[in-house]
């Protein structure tokens, strides 16, 4: 089964008309993009756009031989012509299947927002899903058969691959294809990494794919650590790598620190941005966490496991640490990072970098400055991925 993408982009496409915004601005060449249409092996058009026959001319094809037009969102706005000669558009009720004379299914999939999904399987077998803008599959039933290629808004409802690697719809050689992008992510490099990490790709308006064929899928790294200043934006891109995936388990090494309510709105901002269906874990101790098999871990935060083991091992007091404080912190860090080398388990971890910053005063605070940027250092090298994050933007030093 053969797939064309006529388009990629957001409804309105992209650069959206009179937007100012950098992401728009920076949108030229093969990072314009019109809105998204599929023509599937020339015979199965699903979404039309405005300038779908001129698209399809420009990618070597043609909509002549389209026996059935499906739309899967409310296309707000002037109302689309249809090409002379094209069936009227029309959707599918949830959970009915439509028959074509070419030998291809098609099955509307029910989603928790306005829109149909299309499951499309070829004559030869191959299965193909497609989801709307901003919409994820209300229900996917356990044990679902993984599809070859699903293409859906990756960036708007990372939530939606979750549930379907959850059911097994989406497998390690399912390519995923982003569609329906918009200005929230600047494109180029940093659209491929965020897509990277959730196991996706985008293409180019006018690619042709082949459904079923194998594709070098994104290598989402097992181990990756995020260090960033205060405020940097370092825990909003720790837990961007993992909306795309189930049951993550967030370890809070904070605390609760009762009846303080500034750190009180803190933790609560955090869980409030955090998928419903992740759980939450808050301890200091990693090492059985990282030792264990289950689903993927994202830590937060390393500096506040660090204070932890430094109240436990006094070493904030001079003479503690000069008569065997530091040999047992360092055994601590040495521990956590062994288990670190060893897991099994998928790791996002997020570290402070204070370094940089102005020279505490005490001798207690530069210690433990020394000893995070230590730790730090170490975590690293065991990490895949490691990534600084300054202003909100996320620089790779490593992977």
């Amino acid at each position: 089964m053969e797939l064309t993408l006529l388009g990629t982009g957001a409804p309105e496409g992209l650069p959206r008309p009179g937007c100012p915004c950098a992401a728009c601005a920076t949108a030229l060449g093969d990072a314009a993009r019109a809105a998204t249409a599929l023509l599937v092996d020339g015979v199965l058009l699903l979404d039309l756009t405005p300038g779908a026959a001129l698209a399809a001319a420009r990618s070597g094809h043609t909509l002549g031989g389209v026996r059935q037009v499906l739309l899967s969102h409310p296309h707000d706005g002037p109302l689309v012509e249809v090409p002379a000669g094209l069936p009227q558009p029309g959707r599918v009720p949830d959970g009915r299947e439509l028959a074509l004379l070419t030998g291809h299914r098609v099955r509307a999939v029910a989603m928790d927002h306005p829109g149909t999904g299309y499951e499309v399987v070829g004559p030869d077998g191959e299965r193909l899903l497609y989801l709307p803008p901003g919409g994820a599959p209300s229900g996917v039933p356990d044990d679902h058969p993984a599809y070859e290629m699903v293409v859906a808004d990756v960036i708007g409802r990372p939530d939606g691959l979750a549930r379907l690697r959850a059911a097994g719809a989406i497998g390690p050689t399912t390519d995923v294809i982003a569609v329906h992008l918009s200005d929230e992510v600047p494109p180029g490099a940093e659209l491929r990494r965020r897509l990277a990490a959730a196991g996706a790709r985008a293409v180019p308006d006018g690619s042709t794919l082949v459904v079923g064929a194998y594709e070098d899928v994104p290598d989402v790294p097992r181990r990756t650590l995020v260090v960033g200043g205060a405020r940097s934006g370092k825990s909003v891109e720790a837990e961007r790598r993992l909306e795309a995936f189930p049951d993550v388990l967030y370890v809070a090494t904070g605390g609760t620190r009762n009846g303080d309510s500034e750190w009180a709105d803190r933790v609560s901002a955090h869980r409030e941005r955090r998928p419903g269906s992740w759980s939450t874990a808050e301890t200091c101790d990693l090492v059985p966490l990282l030792a264990e098999n289950g689903p993927p871990l994202l830590i937060d935060c390393l500096s506040l496991w660090l204070t932890y083991a430094m109240d436990e091992e006094n070493a904030w007091d001079d003479a503690e640490w000069a008569g065997g404080g530091e040999r047992a912190l360092r055994k601590r860090v040495a521990e956590l990072t062994d288990a670190v080398r060893v897991t099994r388990r998928t790791v996002v971890a997020v570290s402070n970098e204070v370094g940089s910053g102005i020279v505490p005063a005490t001798a207690s605070g530069r210690r433990y400055r020394d000893e995070l940027g230590r730790l730090n250092a170490a975590f690293a090298a065991e990490c895949e991925q490691v990534l600084m994050v300054v202003a909100g933007q996320a620089l790779v030093l490593r992977g």
